[in-house]
């Protein structure tokens, strides 16, 4: 039976969230993009991302939300913002350290995929003030399936199918965007599987450490949605020894059309 490791896992024993890793063969100038391409990308203290969905409001995932300390402000194309207050999903479930435990000692995460599957990995963070200078991103009000194109982006750490990349370096470099079909959806997700070039696509990625909470959108007519945000992947191999960022990973987001009703109720105010 085949181990596995998720990468959520070092991401608790080193910080609160989880750029875009590549194909090997394709140059990393062509995945890079500046900030105008989409402006709505919000920066958490640190590492880890959020999406501006209306001019008070950011989405992420709730692993991105310091546990033991304020969020006071996040960063939205290149300025400071102030954070009036945070709302994580009651559902939400922090990973347990006697499961970090023993995953550590076993080499074995399928009782971390478990937890994290149950969890509602989705948190809302309302401003202190309107965002007037950039333009919100619209949800995707249908569920995405099998076989639809998803843009991801971020700029958490960075490298390529074939090598990996290394936990022990940066978890913030330059902006990138990647492509990745849909394999499976259900219920609080949707997750793809990061294939080699043989069967990839031509901008094929995946995350990298840094990226939680940031977006997944889905192309309708002339306009990019919001579907989905970065929230766990699932790695084969040892949780110590295992090689982050290769061939055939796959990532999970949350599934946002899951939590319309819950994403409407804060952001209008009612119970």
């Amino acid at each position: 039976m085949p181990r596995f490791l998720l990468l959520a896992l070092l991401l608790t024993l080193a910080s609160p969230a989880s750029a875009i890793v590549i194909r090997h063969d394709v140059d990393d100038s062509k995945y890079r993009i500046t900030t105008s391409e989409f402006h709505a990308l919000v920066d958490m203290p640190s590492e880890g991302h959020g999406v501006l969905i209306a001019p008070q409001w950011v989405i992420t995932a709730a692993h991105t939300i310091p546990l033991h300390s304020e969020l006071k402000q996040v960063d939205i194309n290149g300025k400071p913002r102030d954070v009036e207050r945070t709302v994580i999903h009651a559902g939400y479930k922090p990973l347990p350290q006697e499961l970090i435990d023993h995953a550590m000692a076993s080499g074995e995460a399928i009782l971390i995929v478990v937890f994290l599957s149950s969890s509602d990995d989705i948190a809302l963070v309302k401003l202190a003030e309107p965002v007037t200078d950039v333009v919100s991103v619209a949800l995707h009000e249908d569920s995405v399936r099998p076989g639809e194109i998803v843009k991801i982006i971020g700029k958490g750490a960075t490298g390529n199918g074939a090598a990996g990349y290394s936990l022990g370096g940066r978890n913030r470099t330059e902006l990138r965007r990647a492509y990745n079909e849909i394999t499976s959806a259900y219920d609080r997700w949707f997750c793809y599987r990061f294939d080699e070039p043989s069967s990839a696509l031509p901008l094929e990625g995946a995350l990298g450490n840094g990226d939680s909470g940031g977006p997944a959108l889905i192309q309708v007519e002339d306009q990019w949605l919001l579907s989905g945000l970065a929230s766990w992947k699932v790695i084969e191999g040892h949780v110590v020894s295992a090689k982050y960022g290769r061939y055939d990973q796959v990532t999970c987001n949350v599934r946002l059309s899951h939590y319309a009703d819950w994403i409407e109720s804060v952001v209008s105010g009612q119970p």
